[in-house]
């Protein structure tokens, strides 16, 4: 099959921090990009965090419209669109379409106090495979029991229930469809088939939710509907043009980083920093903790996470970075470029600092009490130090997380693909290939959930026979990171011999920290 290399397609991406939108060839390669800064969510109280859908819409229409300023009249070139998104941010609308509420943002951390109502067969089932408290979880942390036991009045109004993925497909095309991949979240889905749940499924009753509240599902590189004529006016996406099914931010990420067979490892240093390998097995690195949708048909995502990862960057640009918040107003640069600087200054190891980055306690791995702590301080160590070690702490988890991969598949990793914003520095990638001691290698573009979302649009505009084809074809190997051994030295001994039992040591101090403090 032939391509014509004159296709574009748009990809749109409404991740934690921006929307953006952007055009892709049918190489991979990215032609033009617009994209709009987001406030991620406002907090009433702590640990809340939502925002308003129709703010998320708007920065996508926004996204759109400055894309179009940075063109000429090429968008007759454009063959297909597709959305991805940050995961588990949910919408609760009316039977008009309407946002009964703000949407709850996967960074909210309230929970209910219930457990579910099971039936005696299911609660013995649950209890004889040692999930009651991975059950009791689900059922706690769900968006939609909150609702319905703190605001019992809105979840009476509520007749469809989405992810912002589903939303956002909902104001394109007028369809209440969303992606298989895009669902990751607290809802009745069977994440060893890749549907919704059999309706004997103790996920109905730990849940509010009823089957005519969700969407229908879609795979990967299928038509979902067509850009409205509504939807056009606000975007200026070309009215009729097909809209095709992707899937979530992390989904698309492992498909655009290339990372197509199982001994390569694919690291996202996003908001939510995750380490990910695909699997045409569906198997629980974490018991209970589920494998989640690829992109190609049958296969799956096996994902370890550090929740709130390279939003702590944002944490420290916010509470410690004034100076390079200030130098860089002066340069016209992000901060960010500046903290490369930080890294500069300091060694392996942060002279001593060691962190633990569990500045999130709703993690799946570590009890509720769980909290971030950094250890090893003297009058030697600066900002400097502080943010060196944070890089060094998130990459330490994520080896972690590897390492547990590779027990549950009994597959070595043999190889490293590094995407999402902090993968832009050269000095972290240098960390990351040392810790892991594995070659480490940066995409061309670092918009691989856009990308991956765009081979997404080609395969379904029959560009390419296959998912699996369209990515070989749309991506490419990057600059490579060879690991320091005398670094990597360093970094086996604060790995084994302080990180790994860091948590246990503090754990009786962070239970007395939450009995003290009520939090």
């Amino acid at each position: 099959m032939q391509t014509p290399h004159n296709n574009y397609l748009l990809s749109i991406d409404n991740g934690t921090q921006s929307v953006r939108a952007m055009l892709f060839d049918t190489r991979g390669s990215l032609i033009s990009k617009s994209a709009v800064p987001i406030e991620p969510y406002f907090s009433l109280q702590p640990g809340w965090a939502e925002q308003h859908s129709q703010y998320f819409w708007s920065a996508l229409c926004d996204a759109c419209q400055g894309l179009w300023h940075q063109l000429d009249d090429e968008k007759t070139r454009i063959s297909a669109v597709s959305v991805t998104t940050q995961r588990a941010t949910a919408v609760a609308l009316d039977d008009k379409l309407d946002p009964v509420r703000a949407t709850f943002s996967w960074l909210d951390q309230r929970q209910v106090k219930t457990r579910p109502t099971l039936t005696p067969l299911e609660s013995l089932v649950v209890s004889v495979l040692g999930l009651r408290s991975a059950v009791d979880s689900f059922h706690q942390k769900a968006e939609s029991n909150w609702i319905v036991q703190m605001e019992p009045e809105l979840w009476a109004k509520t007749a469809h229930y989405l992810l912002i993925s589903g939303y956002h497909l909902y104001r394109l095309t007028g369809q209440l469809k969303d992606a298989v991949a895009s669902q990751v979240g607290y809802l009745p889905f069977d994440f060893r088939r890749q549907c919704w749940a059999d309706q004997r499924d103790w996920k109905w009753r730990a849940l509010p939710i009823t089957r005519t509240m969700l969407p229908e599902l879609v795979g990967a590189g299928h038509k979902i509907g067509a850009i409205t004529e509504a939807a056009s006016q606000e975007t200026g996406i070309p009215i009729g043009l097909p809209v095709i099914a992707s899937g979530s931010d992390k989904a698309c990420e492992v498909l655009g980083s290339g990372c197509l067979e199982p001994d390569v490892g694919s690291i996202s240093y996003g908001s939510l920093a995750t380490f990910s390998v695909i699997s045409d097995k569906y198997l629980e690195v974490v018991k209970g903790h589920p494998a989640y949708p690829g992109l190609i048909p049958d296969t799956f995502n096996l994902e370890m996470a550090v929740q709130r990862g390279y939003w702590m960057v944002n944490w420290f640009k916010r509470e410690f970075g004034l100076q390079e918040r200030q130098m860089a107003d002066k340069l016209g640069v992000a901060p960010e470029t500046l903290f490369e600087n930080l890294l500069e200054k300091t060694s392996p190891g942060s002279n001593g600092l060691v962190l633990q980055p569990l500045w999130s306690p709703n993690s799946t791995d570590y009890d509720a009490e769980a909290r971030g702590s950094i250890i090893g301080f003297t009058e030697e160590h600066g900002r400097a130090e502080i943010y060196r070690s944070m890089i060094e702490g998130i990459t330490f988890a994520l080896r972690q997380g590897k390492e547990e991969i590779e027990k549950c598949t009994r597959k070595k990793i043999n190889r490293l693909v590094v995407s999402g914003g902090g993968s832009q520095s050269d000095q972290i990638l240098q960390i990351t290939a040392d810790i892991f001691g594995l070659p480490v290698e940066r995409p061309p573009t670092s918009e691989t959930s856009g990308l991956g979302a765009a081979i997404s649009a080609a395969q379904g505009s029959n560009l390419f026979p296959d998912l699996k084809t369209a990515a070989r074809e749309m991506t490419k190997s990057g600059e490579r990171f060879e690991p320091n051994t005398p670094n990597g030295h360093i970094y086996n001994q604060i790995y084994s011999q302080v990180f790994l039992k860091m948590y246990k040591q503090l754990q009786p101090s962070f239970k007395r920290i939450q009995r003290i403090s009520g939090r």
